[in-house]
């Protein structure tokens, strides 16, 4: 049965007023246009509703059992897409976000507290995980969306990209390398570093600029964070190469941090699920993490 909703509110109309002219006026639908769609109407129900005669339009058995239903089924239907609509204007809920540690610990902070300011109905939680554990919520629905480093594969994910910095050196001030206002990538050779492990989402890109530009290196430590880094490089256990983000605000009083040239940039993401449309709520606080990236890219 295809029935359609402005066969339904014609008919409403005409039952009510029991002349096609004023039904016309009421729907904005002409003369003819009114009795064809109660001619469908008919057609799909297979039963007469009204009797027409040149002089009075009545009420068939059928019509008039239509006609005493139809009002509180059309008033049903009406609130129930109301309410439908009114989601994408909706902007109270909660969106869980996974997130990996030096952009939980940098980025994710001031998207929280711009959330409460300009989203005040939005409850922002996040997942702080190591970026593998990100992409694997993601891709089980366990959350609304990451904000990740350029996962490389992007098959199963929607990717959008917010965000890209350098990678740095961090070392001791008594260091070789300290007294250099830039530092070159082939001048890390043969120096034991301390570096992100591979559950980082920045590690493959390390990797992959130390062997292009030809560095034998040492790993003396692989660890998960960032703030983990400083305290073996205050104890000289090597130096690092991080992301500019890695860096706290306040700077590191006990390290001396160095430009790597040439530039190596890391790019920030945001991924979903591929075919996996976010809900209106979750939308407004994905566009506020990209507005928020968006400030610190114009301010550095």
């Amino acid at each position: 049965m295809n029935v359609t909703l402005r066969q339904l509110h014609v008919f409403q109309s005409v039952a009510t007023t029991r002349n096609f002219s004023r039904t016309g006026d009421a729907v904005g639908l002409t003369q003819p246009a009114v009795s064809r769609s109660i001619t469908e109407l008919e057609g799909q129900l297979g039963l007469q509703l009204l009797n027409r005669t040149t002089r009075e339009v009545t009420l068939t058995a059928a019509g008039q059992r239509l006609a005493a239903r139809l009002p509180r089924v059309l008033e049903e239907l009406e609130s129930t897409l109301q309410d439908v609509q009114d989601m994408a204007t909706e902007r109270r809920g909660r969106v869980r976000v996974a997130s990996s540690p030096t952009l939980s610990a940098n980025l994710l902070p001031d998207c929280i507290a711009q959330a409460q300011v300009r989203l005040p109905g939005l409850e922002l939680v996040l997942l702080d995980r190591m970026q593998s554990a990100v992409l694997a919520s993601v891709l089980s629905g366990e959350v609304d969306f990451g904000v990740v480093i350029d996962p490389g594969e992007r098959d199963a994910l929607h990717c959008e990209s917010i965000l890209t910095e350098p990678f740095c050196l961090a070392c001791l001030p008594g260091h070789r390398l300290a007294r250099k206002r830039q530092v070159r990538w082939s001048d890390l050779q043969g120096e034991p570093l301390v570096l992100l492990d591979h559950d980082s989402g920045s590690r493959r890109l390390i990797d992959r600029a130390l062997a292009e530009h030809g560095v034998a290196h040492t790993v003396a430590q692989e660890v998960g964070h960032p703030t983990t880094i400083f305290r073996m490089l205050d104890a000289g256990l090597g130096i690092s190469v991080i992301p500019t983000l890695a860096l706290p605000p306040e700077g590191l009083a006990r390290l001396a941090v160095r430009p790597l040239v040439p530039r190596v940039d890391r790019e920030v993401m945001l991924v979903h699920r591929r075919n996996r449309a976010l809900s209106p709520i979750a939308q407004a606080a994905w566009d506020l993490v990209k507005a928020v990236a968006a400030q610190r890219t114009g301010a550095g």
